[in-house]
């Protein structure tokens, strides 16, 4: 993956490619700061949104963009699936660059990053360079001391972590990025690519926006305002940790509910113990709750998916529609597709 740090090509431009700001290389310059156990796919559909939008035909010339990955003295950076990017530079001047994004991962819970890390941070911010936290890249800019005041967007994931750690900051999970001005926030993952599109267009025009839409293959970009697709109730005060980790296993099988028995083996207690501690905790069974969970799952889905209502109750772990409707009904008064109506006609109303 070494042609990701290729400098621009100063080669006379074609005709229809003249520089968007006379001395500069491109309106959009990005460094890349990657971190220990990185996101792949979020790293990746980052620099890639700038990559089709900088060049035609996907021919990758730092025209409309520009980047550089970037790590702490140039060292190789695993990914948290392996992947190894061997060729970085060295922690750059950040004045070069419009932002400098921080790429987390699997490293969050580490609560003392190098502090030439945070130094780097720091005089980024001081010299005006915008700061961009991908996936858990937030964790560190908040370690910095750049995020006070200041509205960040984690993914649902780790959003207990962060809270831990920052427990006088503000976070949200009911957006895919947030702009704060100096500081973007992205909760990784596909809302990277998002974020991406985000930037062309600011810098560079719709219209390359678009073209790396295209060559994406994608619909169009997603709304920064558009909810992440999280159903935890709020554990901030529950401190059993056999609560915590049932709920996160019902939550990665929300299409596939496990057994009580299930999740009783994975939490590690009897099914009797795992009532006892719903009820103590949340006041509610461990089977209640899961219905609840899929039931908001099921209501985010017909809020922002446009799936048939038959697709939504399998991807919500109903045998079929109208055991799926039987439930949603219950709990809700109405049905799938009334609720759905309604919701987009309020939308619209409020648009």
């Amino acid at each position: 993956m070494s042609d990701m740090n290729s400098a621009p090509s100063l080669a006379p431009r074609p005709d229809d490619e003249p520089p968007a700001v006379p001395g500069r290389l491109s309106p959009l310059r990005v460094g890349f700061v990657l971190l220990d156990q990185f996101t792949l796919a979020a790293f990746g559909g980052l620099i890639d949104a700038l990559r089709l939008a900088a060049d035609h035909g996907g021919r990758s010339r730092q025209i409309h963009a520009s980047w550089t990955v970037m790590s702490l003295d140039g060292t190789p950076r695993r990914a948290s699936c392996g992947v190894v990017i061997s060729d970085s530079a060295p922690l750059l001047d950040p004045a070069q660059f419009d932002y400098i994004a921080v790429c987390g991962g699997n490293d969050y819970l580490n609560e003392h990053p190098p502090a030439a890390l945070l130094d780097y941070l720091r005089r980024a911010a001081a010299c005006r360079a915008r700061l961009i936290g991908v996936c858990t890249g937030t964790f560190a800019i908040a370690q910095a001391g750049l995020a006070a005041k200041r509205t960040v967007c984690i993914h649902w994931n780790v959003l207990e972590a962060f809270q831990a750690q920052f427990p006088t900051l503000t976070a949200v999970t009911d957006k895919l990025f947030v702009d704060e001005g100096d500081l973007l926030s992205c909760a990784g993952s596909t809302a990277a690519i998002d974020l991406g599109l985000y930037l062309v267009t600011r810098h560079c025009g719709a219209a390359k926006a678009n073209q790396a839409v295209r060559h994406m293959m994608l619909q169009g970009m997603r709304p920064p305002s558009l909810p992440q697709p999280h159903f935890v109730a709020d554990l901030a005060r529950v401190t059993d940790a056999r609560v915590h980790q049932a709920v996160h296993f019902m939550e990665q099988r929300l299409d596939d509910p496990p057994s009580m028995e299930a999740i009783a083996r994975y939490v590690g207690c009897s099914t009797r113990q795992l009532e006892r501690a719903f009820g103590a905790t949340l006041g509610i069974a461990p089977a209640a709750f899961q219905r609840q969970l899929r039931t908001h799952y099921a209501c985010w889905m017909l809020e922002n998916s446009p799936r048939s209502i038959t697709e939504i109750a399998f991807d919500c772990g109903f045998s079929d529609a109208a055991h799926f409707s039987r439930e949603f009904r219950n709990a809700l008064g109405a049905s799938p597709r009334q609720y759905r109506s309604a919701r987009l006609a309020a939308r619209k109303a409020s648009a």
